[in-house]
């Protein structure tokens, strides 16, 4: 197995489907390093440590996150399962980036950005992100999220672990196209 194939089983496993390796997610998404290794064991794709380590080491999306002391390991953002990640409320930059596919322009536009199969919208701080995130569902466009306005009017942002922008939802009249 590559390690693309592992960090999508990781991925899997942390932020969709914990209960097909036996596992619970704890409070704030963790589960113990031992019980993740257990669980590939008995789905039959055994990982190491050391792999889980250049998995989180080396991911360019950073989507894994390991407690300070190596023995705990979480996603950091895109569940679909229901847990209370415990992130702090922040402050976002003016504006923030949400990358899409073409197809989709009509209705965000009509009816804003949903989380639709996750807990949160997410938002990069930055266009090339967006582009990228955008490309994986087709030929890309990307909106600016005018983030300062939400958030004086009331609605709340995270950050994740891994720098993604979080928020429950992005109502049509806060968004931009800026690319097509």
């Amino acid at each position: 197995m590559n390690d693309v194939t592992r960090s999508k089983l990781l991925s899997l496993l942390l932020r969709h489907k914990p209960e097909e390796a036996g596992l619970t997610l704890g409070e704030g998404g963790w589960v113990s390093v031992d019980d993740l290794l257990a669980g590939l064991q008995r789905l039959g794709k055994p990982m190491t440590h050391a792999d889980i380590d250049r998995l989180v080491r080396t991911s360019d999306k950073q989507r894994f996150t390991l407690s300070e002391d190596g023995k705990m390991i979480r996603a950091a953002q895109g569940h679909s399962v229901d847990v209370e990640m415990n992130h702090m409320p922040a402050i976002p930059i003016t504006d923030l980036y949400h990358g899409t596919a073409h197809r989709f322009l009509d209705a965000i536009l009509a009816s804003g950005l949903a989380p639709m199969s996750r807990q949160h919208v997410h938002l990069s701080s930055d266009v090339e992100t967006a582009v990228r995130v955008g490309q994986r569902h087709g030929r890309p466009v990307v909106l600016r999220v005018d983030a300062e306005r939400m958030h004086a009017d009331g609605y709340v942002f995270f950050r994740a672990d891994n720098g993604v922008w979080l928020t429950n939802a992005v109502p049509a009249g806060y968004l931009d196209q800026i690319s097509n």
